[in-house]
């Protein structure tokens, strides 16, 4: 068990995401909940993981599944009470896991009790917690759109004026140029850390210093100020785990983000991995891998003593990575467990979300049956602007965030283990052959490769310490690489292809220990999605 009472406990941990709408459901209304969680504490203990980030459980109108937050300081009735909050902290700490919350700081619901006040009244003292232009209803202050579609500005008859949000109408920007605003954040945050949370994911952290009047969205000019101020009046424990989503983020600016001196964030979730296989949201392209190598090999030398690194395949706004990345039919398993090598191969804190660890895939619904309201948005825009039905639904498939929304498959039972009611989502089809329990009893199953990985990590510095070195930086076919230290050293080979590649390994590791593979007995070839460890002493 790592020890959390060293600042920097979480360089050696391992996270997990769980969406709790869709992980357990204990009170057969068809919908996830708190005592879900508490009730699989001990599957995720066994896993081995070290903390859970648990997405908004904040009370909320759902408009978009919680990331909606109505009331900051309480839980929202269908996942529980405070009560059932208190309890999970408790029962998490003595397995030794910690609960990192999710926090959206960039925007409120408009059934928050600030803009319920702010539009009623202009001169309410919580006017100023959003951002408000005068106009006229025929006239936006700008052009610009909202990331969910249609305008980011939204006219309020009753006072004339324009309110702005940068994902829906439902999610008003709250203005941090306002410091009472940012008081009565600071405040909240305290209120989760006296109740024992041991940290915060926060969401879309780099757009909280926004210019709209400037057309500027992220990385404003007084971000970095917004969150130096943050940490240092609601992080004052130098133990807390603070990661930034930070879609714009690049290796210079998370450089001040996860910052060494702790002036900011632990670490930051960046995106540039995920970009690469689309030319839009909505157009997936084949995985280009040179560009895939390229790009980890870059932030995992540009952050090298200089940040920190979150390592992940999958999150709630994801589709499944193995659906993505590698193949969900034939070699589901076996790609399943080479993705899981080579991200958890590299430095930098790892996070694993609900289901990735039995190599949960994509699911295709009609869609009528989709929630997400990104998906449900796009789907009107582009069938308005003449898009075919087969373009528009193939986009869907691959990359709706749905696709990671579906109910945890926990048996082959009826909802797959989740619920004794209709889930609020359909469940993927595959849970028969897919599930938890077919996990646990198959040896070779994707969560003995992750439960192995994770005990590896704890066990071997170098995983924490080594360098990185890239390996044929131009091979099409296969990831390689190498992480060094003075005492030991690590190869993790990958191939991406359901081919047999040539195996060239180093010199230096012919006669290497096998720390783990997902195909028994080397054969001198790397079989279809075939990844090893291997490790010598120095």
């Amino acid at each position: 068990m790592l020890d959390k009472t060293k600042k920097d406990w979480w360089k050696s941990a391992v996270f997990y995401q769980v969406y709790p709408k869709s992980f357990q459901d204990t009170n057969g209304d068809g919908i996830g909940d708190l005592q879900g969680v508490i009730a699989r504490l001990d599957y995720l203990a066994k896993l081995g993981i070290d903390g859970i980030w648990l997405s908004p459980v904040y009370a909320s109108p759902q408009r978009d599944n919680g990331y909606d937050i109505s009331d900051y300081r309480a839980v929202d009735p269908r996942f529980g009470a405070m009560e059932d909050m208190e309890s999970l902290i408790a029962q998490a700490e003595k397995r030794g896991i910690t609960i990192i919350m999710d926090l959206v700081l960039n925007h409120s619901s408009d059934q928050h009790r600030w803009f319920l006040e702010a539009k009623a009244d202009k001169n309410s003292p919580w006017h100023d917690f959003y951002i408000w232009r005068d106009g006229t209803p025929d006239c936006p202050p700008n052009d610009m759109r909202a990331t969910f579609g249609g305008p980011a500005w939204t006219y309020v008859p009753e006072i004339g004026q324009w309110y702005f949000h940068q994902f829906s109408p439902w999610q008003p920007d709250l203005n941090w140029e306002n410091p009472a605003m940012r008081r009565e954040l600071y405040d909240m945050i305290r209120f989760w850390v006296d109740k024992g949370v041991g940290g915060f994911r926060l969401d879309v952290v780099d757009n909280i210093g926004k210019e709209p009047d400037n057309k500027i969205t992220c990385n404003g000019p007084r971000l970095h100020g917004y969150i130096q101020e943050m940490s240092r009046e609601a992080f004052r424990e130098d133990t807390l785990v603070t990661v930034g989503e930070a879609w714009s983020s690049t290796v210079d600016t998370a450089k001040l983000y996860a910052n060494p001196d702790g002036s900011e964030l632990s670490m930051v979730f960046q995106f540039e991995h995920t970009t690469l296989d689309q030319t839009g949201k909505w157009e997936p392209i084949p995985l280009p891998l040179v560009k895939l190598k390229k790009c980890y090999e870059h932030w995992q030398n540009g952050l090298a003593g200089q940040g920190w690194n979150s390592l992940f395949l999958e999150n709630h706004d994801l589709p499944r990575a193995v659906s993505r990345w590698g193949d969900d039919g034939k070699y589901r398993v076996e790609s399943a467990k080479m993705l899981a090598a080579m991200c958890h191969g590299m430095q930098g804190t790892p996070y694993i979300y609900q289901g990735e660890e039995i190599g949960m895939t994509n699911i295709r619904l009609p869609i009528e049956a989709y929630d997400d309201l990104e998906i449900l948005n796009a789907y009107r825009e582009r069938l308005a602007r003449g898009d075919s039905l087969e373009d528009i639904m193939a986009g869907i498939y691959a990359r709706g965030r749905d696709n990671a929304r579906t109910p945890m498959q926990w048996s082959d039972g009826e909802y797959a283990g989740f619920s004794q009611a209709k889930p609020w989502l359909p469940v993927n089809p595959n849970y028969t052959e897919i599930n938890v329990d077919a996990a646990l009893h198959d040896p070779n199953s994707v969560f003995w490769f992750y439960q192995k990985l994770i005990a590896l990590r704890k066990t071997c510095p170098v995983f924490r310490e080594g360098n990185f070195t890239l390996l044929d930086p131009e091979n099409e076919n296969v990831f390689a690489y190498t992480r060094n230290t003075a005492e030991e050293r690590l190869l993790v080979v990958c191939n991406f292809t359901a081919e047999a590649q040539p195996e060239v390994l180093p010199d230096a590791f012919l006669e290497a220990e096998v720390l783990l593979a997902n195909y028994p007995d080397p054969t001198g070839t790397l079989r279809p999605y075939e990844t090893r460890m291997l490790r010598v002493k120095a």
